[in-house]
């Protein structure tokens, strides 16, 4: 297949190009704006019970059950006539909207709950008709457009924090791109050794993250995406474009210095990094798609968007870059310094003397400390997550200081009586004014922690909405009890819990039992890909080991940092107190489908070593000699594309960037460096086994090399120096 694949490109490279060139145009067209059609955060499943309940209320009433927009009016004292003008006028505003259903003020309740403890202010509560997310969020841009030159007025609520967040993003991402593109170019003209070269990491990137921006505009159409999805599509298009452009241009290059530049380097160069490439985009792009299971909007979005911007990474460093590389033959060197000139050289021509199979050969004669050493350090990070991980929903107090709905959020928390805005939501299955809804009502208000309970709202002939105003902030312990002593009442009609508190709780309990099925299709997945590229079961197993390692520390270092609020700081963020609920699925996807990746580079150049005779420690040595300075820099360009949305001004989108950036450095050093060197030189020859049937069945799939011609190279050292290597190899 590959070898077909190099003939075409060879005979053809231009017109692959000219096809790559208007494909990018017609993306860039049709899907540089994307952002304007997708969803907010999106964190609702189905099945839940505050779904259920909240889906139950809005098909009876009408309306939607929780307040959209929440406006702020700085009346004066509310008991003069000025001020109920003044309140008045900006309901009126509200009202009028077709889209709202009905609005809600302190002149039409006489509720003292709703003016300001300073009695110079009070809210109007905005409930819309049942619209989708997508939908509310424009209306409630439109609205803050409208009262912008209101200084008295201030908007927030739900759909205007969703608004003001998709906003943002858009806005990070841009500011990501601007600083990642740059700092990349830079850090690639460094690795890549030539101005030339150098070049094609972002240019990967970028026709990566085009095409998928195209493709997330045609899935959209027909599934409702969110638009933080984006941000992974960048990060991850431009973090393969980096290693998968590193692995194939170094290959080719060892390649040419053997044969020279033309279709027998080309061929090779596919033949085995082209065939790294393959498994590796696909054991990625399958574990980011286990998130597709997930229920939540903002999960199954991340599961498309990552599993496209992978799979389309990993074709265009197939197709289009080799393509590119035989067009280009030996200029893909040039405009490079003398310094860095001679360093292609030395790359090219790796030996068995180097810098990193001096550190495998330090390693692997005392393989036992430094894997318990590397083992330690890595448990010791992990231990504040294993221990005191708390967990936060997206709300407004994740948006920048300044934002509309983070002021007005602040305000209702600190002026007003507490959760009025935000209460727990009883659905009840019985009209408003029977004797069983007094009495449940009368029932609540005497549980602790509730300072009021709302009267009964009528949701049509035969359903009911009490709204429960409980004394504690939305995600408190006190506020989930409160909500469980509610789903715990027994009574015969229906009855069920929504509101924000509820919902919170609902998404945690989804994503624990969703978690053990993303984990299984990721592990399996992992397992599946390494054992068709190596022959061993083994190698899987320890590869799945090592990822809960290095994940593990991740996690623990996030919790020092955004849960306790180490560096926050030098970070520009306020730590609240909790990482994001939904950031430990989407992290453990990512990260372990990266940690893989690398995984994948490094053993493929060890079993390629192995394959034409060295010893597993020989081979070990070899692999990491020949993939170390790779490894090493593909990791730090990756980890700056991530870290660059550390930059976001959204506290769950750093901790996604930050957190990505972490588990990419500690595997490509920590776990790639050291502890695997270390423990496969303690299990040897063990590495490499596997049941008799599952051998035969890995020789029947065929999908393994096979030995060199006569004469090929071995990675970029010929044969012979490979073999006098294996003649100094003491450990057999």
């Amino acid at each position: 297949m590959f070898e077909k694949l190099a003939n075409l490109q060879h005979s053809h490279g231009r017109m692959i190009l000219a096809v790559a060139v208007v494909g990018a145009a017609i993306a860039g067209v049709f899907g540089s704006g994307v952002s304007k059609y997708m969803s907010p955060f999106g964190a609702n499943d189905p099945a839940t019970q505050s779904v259920q309940a909240t889906n139950r209320f809005q098909a009876a009433s009408g309306r939607q059950i929780e307040a959209g927009v929440v406006a702020l009016v700085h009346s004066g004292a509310v008991n003069t006539t000025v001020a109920r003008q003044r309140v008045d006028g900006v309901a009126a505003r509200l009202a009028a909207e077709p889209t709202v259903a009905s609005v809600v003020s302190y002149y039409t309740t006489g509720d003292r709950a709703m003016v300001s403890r300073s009695g110079d202010s009070t809210y109007v509560l905005v409930y819309f008709k049942p619209l989708s997310d997508r939908r509310v969020q424009e209306v409630a841009k439109g609205m803050v457009a409208s009262f912008s030159s209101d200084h008295y007025v201030s908007l927030g609520g739900i759909a205007v924090a969703n608004a003001e967040m998709n906003t943002q993003v858009s806005h990070d991402l841009e500011h990501a791109e601007l600083l990642a593109f740059p700092l990349i170019f830079l850090l690639s003209l460094l690795f890549f050794r030539s101005l030339v070269a150098a070049l094609l990491p972002p240019l990967l990137g970028g026709l990566a993250i085009l095409f998928t921006f195209f493709a997330l505009r045609i899935v959209n159409n027909f599934v409702d995406l969110s638009v933080f999805s984006l941000n992974l599509t960048t990060g991850l298009g431009l973090g393969l474009a980096i290693d998968y452009s590193l692995f194939m241009v170094s290959r080719y290059r060892e390649e040419a210095a053997s044969v020279g530049f033309g279709l027998p380097a080309l061929t090779r160069t596919l033949q085995t990094s082209g065939r790294t490439i393959l498994f590796s985009a696909l054991t990625v792009a399958g574990a980011v798609a286990s998130l597709m299971i997930l229920p939540q909007s903002f999960l199954y979005s991340m599961g498309i968007a990552g599993a496209l911007v992978v799979l389309l990474a990993g074709m265009l460093a197939l197709v289009v870059l080799p393509a590119l590389l035989a067009v280009l033959g030996p200029r893909v060197n040039a405009l490079a310094p003398k310094r860095l000139a001679r360093a292609v050289e030395r790359d090219a021509r790796p030996d068995e003397s180097g810098f990193w199979y001096g550190l495998a050969q330090f390693i692997m004669r005392r393989p036992g400390r430094i894997a318990v050493m590397c083992a330690v350090v890595l448990i010791a990070l992990g231990i504040p997550f294993l221990t005191g991980v708390k967990f936060v929903s997206v709300d407004a107090n994740q948006l920048p200081q300044g934002a509309t709905a983070k002021v007005v959020n602040m305000a209702l928390e600190h002026d007003f009586s507490p959760n009025l805005s935000a209460p727990v939501n009883v659905v009840v299955g019985r009209p408003a004014r029977s004797p069983e809804v007094r009495a449940l009502s009368a029932q609540i208000a005497k549980l602790g922690d509730v300072v009021a309970v709302v009267p009964a709202q009528p949701a049509g002939a035969s359903l009911s909405l009490l709204s429960v105003a409980p004394q504690h902030p939305t995600y408190s312990q006190a506020n989930k009890h409160l909500v469980n002593e509610l789903r715990a009442l027994r009574e015969p009609y229906y009855l069920g819990v929504a509101g924000q508190t509820a919902a919170d709780m609902d998404l945690e309990h989804s994503l624990g039992v969703h978690l053990p099925a993303v984990a299984a299709i990721v592990i399996a997945a992992t397992m599946l890909v390494l054992f068709l590229m190596m022959g061993s079961i083994v190698l899987p197993i320890k590869a799945v080991l090592m990822n809960a390692l290095s994940l593990s520390a991740m996690f623990g270092i996030l919790v020092l940092v955004f849960q306790d609020g180490h560096l926050q700081g030098l970070l520009s963020f306020h730590s609240l107190g909790a990482l994001n609920s939904t950031q430990p699925v989407l992290l453990f996807v990512i990260a372990f489908g990266l940690a893989t990746d690398y995984g994948v580079f490094l053993l493929s150049r060890i079993k390629e070593a192995r394959d034409a005779g060295a010893s597993n420690n020989e081979a070990v040595a070899i692999g990491l000699e020949r993939t170390g300075r790779i490894v090493t820099a593909a990791a730090l360009l990756f980890a700056v594309a991530m870290a660059a949305f550390g930059t976001s001004q959204i506290v769950f989108v750093k901790e996604l960037g930050i957190g990505t950036a972490l588990a990419v450095l500690i595997d490509a050093s920590v776990i790639r460096a050291l502890l695997v060197p270390a423990l496969m030189a303690l299990l040897g020859n063990a590495n490499w086994w596997a049941p008799r049937p599952l051998r035969r069945l890995h020789e029947w799939i065929g999908l393994s090399e096979g030995p060199s011609a006569p004469g090929a190279t071995i990675g970029a050292v010929p044969t012979p120096s490979l073999a006098a290597a294996m003649g100094r190899a003491s450990d057999g």
